[in-house]
């Protein structure tokens, strides 16, 4: 029998003056340029709350606080047929770093209003960026101590 385990993947939605921060990345897959949440995978010896938060400095330059979890999802990409278990945190900006380098898949980054946002939806890396997006929007926010570590 073959060993399976789902990827686990974090991701931060950051609200600021009714815009939204997301990533613009190349598939690897189809090679198309799709906007993403700041989003990434669990090192070793690190905790969700860690990984968001250097995911988030990596990929857009933006220090943050996380305040909140928006929720926990499998999803299962078409493309690769990965499973992957995402935490998505909410955040809010504290400062962006400007001279932190960015990821080398990471193509731009841009404030988005929700109605740019659902304009691009097929432009989207998967269904789980509009839908945690919604969550904020409908005021769906779980406290951080929801998670907790040994």
């Amino acid at each position: 029998m073959q060993d399976w385990a789902a990827h686990v993947t974090v991701a931060t939605v950051i609200e600021m003056d009714g815009r939204y921060l997301l990533v613009e990345e190349r598939d690897k897959y189809s090679g198309e340029l799709v906007f993403n949440q700041p989003a990434g995978h669990l090192e070793p010896a690190e905790t969700l709350c860690e990984a968001a938060l250097r995911e988030t400095l990596e990929e857009t330059r933006w220090e943050i606080e996380l305040v909140g979890i928006l929720g926990v999802a499998l999803y299962t990409a078409p493309a690769n047929n990965v499973t992957y278990y995402r935490t998505t945190f909410l955040g809010r900006p504290l400062r962006e770093v400007k001279d932190a380098s960015l990821d080398a898949d990471i193509q731009a980054t841009h404030w988005l209003d929700y109605e740019a946002i659902v304009a691009n939806s097929a432009r989207m890396r998967s269904p789980l960026v509009v839908a945690s997006i919604e969550q904020h929007r409908r005021g769906i926010c779980y406290p951080l101590d929801l998670i907790y570590s040994q």
